[in-house]
């Protein structure tokens, strides 16, 4: 090397001492979770722009492309397509072609006279009609009410009241017994090929239809299911000189069924359309450094998605408020925590132990259809998953009571313990619940034998309504949740030995507002999409069903003989059960039929 080329070396070094000193800097500045930064994340999730992140919408993919971007900058591996892992949910229904409504001389217009329900299975049918008041199958020790007992509805059209006699009474006992799912379920089980429904006077002032929304769930009827006006029912009672008015009249009076034949022959035809979108959980992996360790996972996660522009069927508590249901809680909050875990793990010199999944789940206002579908993907083998760590409404703490609800301290021996441990230096009390299962996506992974730990503030008086807006978020105590969380989560992934998981009960909260006298004690899987039975999702220890022999994986297809294609079924079967009896529950395991005497 000659002296020209020391001199160039020499300045090549002296500029590169600044840049060089720079980096350094840079790297040794410590990452922190901080108030700021997650107001930064809810501000862009919970922004107008997004408009509610309803699953397949263009807000709900530019929130995950969101999530997935910030995964990107800070380093996480990008598993599946680029980090998304796509699926497929059911986003609403249509009226498809070919709906009609037929009789004697009168030709019905679709959408003014009539409408096929969402549930209605697509099917032409042409025969007689008979009245059969509220449609109900009510036996119980207070109260019979057999609409179908004195007529023959078998092969034809029931036309049936929606509703019940005590509408303003919130505990009544008709309120189980007068959904429209359940009425339909009654009159399939005494022959109906087909029900029409009428809404009364005093259930609605205005003679209109009701509107058409998916409620969850894609099974049908099994019989064609329509919604007609009083008019249009007026016109088909004029031969027997009655009318919808009178009837009702009757009906809440007598408290008795009144049924009757209509000389009337009905031909319909009902068509529904599931309308069906692209959504997508958003994954991150963070892969540990032990090589005896680096194989188990824990999973830290949240649902991004949120209820859109609400309207019926939404899950909207103003279903009747069509606006951005902005979900600045529920679930914005979940993942601007999940996002500072992981962009301060990655950033840890000491690197964890075992490897880390962070996941934004799709579709769980759906049903957790998000967790599920991560669960069973395969993507990372659901027996190398530790722990799952589920954020849900974590932005609001009381500023009277400060409590920070934790569920899942059952699941694993360990967790109440460790919980403790770093709860004394928090401005927060700790309510603990042991039960794994609960109404988010903590649950999937607790049907699979997965420790969890279900952090969340709670509900409040905006939650599910426009009024969730970021204005009302807590965000310097959501910074002390994170960092609780990120010790929890620190301490977890770094013990020798992992969690062991321990079953914690079934603590089911059905979404369909029913209270029953008797339960199997089982997780049903409320997302089955066909008239194949219920899938059993998990089974409570010394319950019912456990006792009765039920195991997780099994598809229950009829109790006491009457069959069960999907969750509604289920719940108008399980209202006929009663204490001290004993049930006959059909089952599928294994692609074979078992029989199953279940003492309640």
């Amino acid at each position: 090397m000659n002296i020209l080329d020391l001199k160039q070396l020499r300045l090549i070094l002296l500029l590169m001492i600044p840049a060089l000193w720079f980096k350094v800097g840079c790297a040794q500045e410590p990452v922190k979770i901080t108030a700021d930064e997650l107001q930064s994340h809810i501000t862009y999730l919970a922004s107008g722009e997004l408009k509610g992140r309803k699953p397949g919408t263009p807000g709900g993919k530019k929130a995950a492309e969101y999530v997935r971007d910030q995964f990107d900058q800070y380093g996480l591996v990008l598993p599946a397509n680029n980090g998304f892992q796509s699926f497929k949910v059911v986003t609403g229904v249509t009226a498809g072609e070919g709906n009609n409504f037929r009789f004697n001389d009168f030709n019905g217009e679709l959408k003014k006279d009539f409408i096929p329900l969402s549930f209605s299975d697509n099917d032409t049918l042409t025969a007689g009609v008979v009245f059969a008041g509220y449609g109900f199958n009510i036996e119980t020790d207070t109260l019979t009410w057999q609409s179908y007992q004195n007529i023959d509805v078998a092969g034809k059209w029931a036309m049936v009241l929606r509703g019940d006699p005590e509408l303003d009474d919130p505990e009544s006992i008709f309120i189980e017994h007068s959904t429209e799912r359940i009425k339909a379920l009654n009159a399939k089980d005494y022959g109906a090929a087909g029900i029409i429904m009428v809404t009364p006077h005093e259930m609605e002032d205005k003679d209109k239809l009701l509107d058409m929304y998916y409620d969850k769930t894609a099974s049908d009827a099994g019989i064609p299911v329509i919604n007609i006006t009083r008019e249009v029912a007026d016109k088909m009672l004029a031969a027997n000189h009655k009318t919808v008015k009178e009837l009702e009249q009757k009906l809440n009076k007598t408290r008795k069924p009144h049924t009757f034949e209509l000389p009337v022959d009905l031909t319909a035809s009902t068509h529904v359309e599931l309308e069906k979108a692209t959504t997508q959980n958003v994954v991150g992996i963070l892969h540990g450094q032990d090589e005896l360790l680096r194989d188990q996972y824990i999973v830290v996660g949240a649902h991004y998605d949120h209820l859109g522009m609400g309207g019926p069927g939404s899950g909207s508590r103003m279903p009747d408020t069509v606006a951005p249901h902005y979900g600045a809680d529920d679930n914005a909050s979940g993942v601007a925590t999940v996002l500072e875990l992981a962009q301060q793990f990655s950033a840890d010199t000491a690197t964890p132990k075992r490897s880390m999944v962070f996941i934004a789940f799709g579709g769980e206002e759906m049903g957790l259809l998000g967790s599920k579908y991560f669960i069973n993907s395969g993507l990372i083998d659901k027996d190398q998953i530790n722990t799952m760590m589920n954020f849900d409404m974590v932005g609001r703490l009381d500023k009277e009571d400060k409590i920070l609800s934790v569920g899942g301290t059952g699941t694993a021996d360990r967790i109440a313990s460790i919980l403790d441990e770093f709860a004394k230096e928090m401005p927060f009390k700790i309510e603990k619940s042991k039960e794994g299962y609960g109404p988010s996506d903590h649950a999937a992974f607790y049907a699979e034998d997965v420790p969890v730990i279900f952090l969340t503030t709670g509900p409040h008086s905006d939650y599910h309504t426009p009024k969730d807006k970021i204005s009302e978020i807590d965000f310097s105590s959501q910074e002390r949740i994170t960092e609780y969380a990120y010790k929890i989560l620190t301490k977890i992934n770094n013990m020798e030995n992992p969690l062991a998981f321990k079953r914690s009960g079934v603590k089911a909260r059905s979404k369909y507002g029913r209270r029953f006298k008797v339960t199997l004690g089982i997780i049903p899987d409320v997302t089955s999409s066909k008239n194949n039975g219920l899938g059993v999702d998990g089974v409570r220890e010394g319950g019912p069903a456990d006792r009765g022999g039920m195991k997780k994986g099994d598809r229950i297809i009829s109790m006491n003989g009457e069959e069960v294609s999907n969750i509604y079924d289920y719940m108008g079967r399980l209202q006929k059960l009663k204490e001290g009896e004993t049930a006959t529950v059909e089952v599928m395991r294994n692609g074979k039929k078992e029989i199953l005497l279940i003492q309640l």
